[in-house]
């Protein structure tokens, strides 16, 4: 496995890339995460697969921008995908990369073999943000953005962060909900993160120009979505989940009961076997 630069859309991309002469698979993170997030996967999937794994804008070792909203990132991956690969490339993401892989694949068409979306947030993280937990978790994790203090450092004032729930008015201290090394993985991410990237998230504008009735519902390829269990700190709604069934035209749902957002760390294995067995049916 080794990393380089790729150019696409004007920026400068840092990718991870484990080949051997096989399919393409390209890796999406989520907001605040960077490519290592997915090495739990990587060894598992390169025995079928070649396994690329890119930095978004402003996060990890990829050129900052102007610009955050899910459909900036998007008009990324389509031209890096445009000019890195030769073939059809399944697309795999989590929460905003998940985002980010249909509507991808819903603009490439043919070009993407399969996309694999992990508890993608849709409108939890989009309209509906001012209402839920989530609002006062990205302002937290946004303070620390471009931080380069000790790791150790910043993860303990993470765990210091309040979260606030409109729900209940309630708050919970995020070192109560996740442990100490996801912490540190958080800390070490946002050494390196823009702290651009929370401005359309906290405004409320992140999901501006992403039209899901007409991305989902142009999704052609073998799609698989992953949804975690909202009581454990999962994302993706139940009546979102529905909505994203009904419109996609091939989409298989999975669901994973007391598993939180992060599905690949929280229950690798099961994800892998999930994702394994998809992939071995396109």
């Amino acid at each position: 496995m080794h990393e380089l630069k790729v150019a696409a859309n004007g920026l400068s991309f840092n990718m991870a890339k484990l080949i051997s002469g096989r399919p393409p698979l390209l890796m999406l993170h989520g907001v605040t995460r960077r490519w290592q997030t997915f090495l739990p996967l990587m060894n598992a999937l390169a025995a079928r697969w070649d396994v690329y794994a890119v930095d978004f804008r402003g996060h990890g070792g990829s050129s900052r921008s102007t610009h955050y909203r899910i459909m900036d990132y998007t008009s990324d991956i389509i031209d890096l995908i445009a000019t890195t690969f030769e073939e059809p490339v399944v697309i795999y993401g989590h929460s905003l990369g998940a985002m980010v892989a249909a509507a991808t694949a819903a603009a490439i068409g043919g070009t993407a073999k399969a996309v694999i979306m992990e508890d993608p947030p849709m409108n939890t993280m989009g309209p509906e943000i001012s209402g839920n937990i989530l609002h006062s978790f990205f302002a937290g994790l946004g303070r620390f953005a471009g931080d380069q203090r000790s790791t150790s450092s910043v993860a303990a004032d993470l765990a210091e962060i309040e979260l606030f729930d409109p729900a209940t008015s309630g708050t919970t201290r995020l070192g109560d909900i996740r442990d100490e090394v996801q912490l540190r993985f958080t800390a070490r991410s946002l050494r390196s993160v823009d702290p651009g990237v929370f401005e359309p998230i906290s405004d409320g504008k992140w999901m501006e120009g992403y039209d899901t009735s007409r991305i989902f519902s142009s999704l052609h390829c073998p799609s698989l979505l992953l949804q975690a269990d909202l009581s454990a700190g999962g994302m993706l709604t139940e009546a979102d989940a529905a909505m994203l069934k009904q419109l996609s035209p091939d989409l298989t749902r999975v669901r994973l009961s007391g598993v939180g957002h992060v599905i690949h760390v929280a229950a690798t294995q099961a994800l892998i076997n999930h994702v394994t067995a998809f992939l071995e049916s396109i």
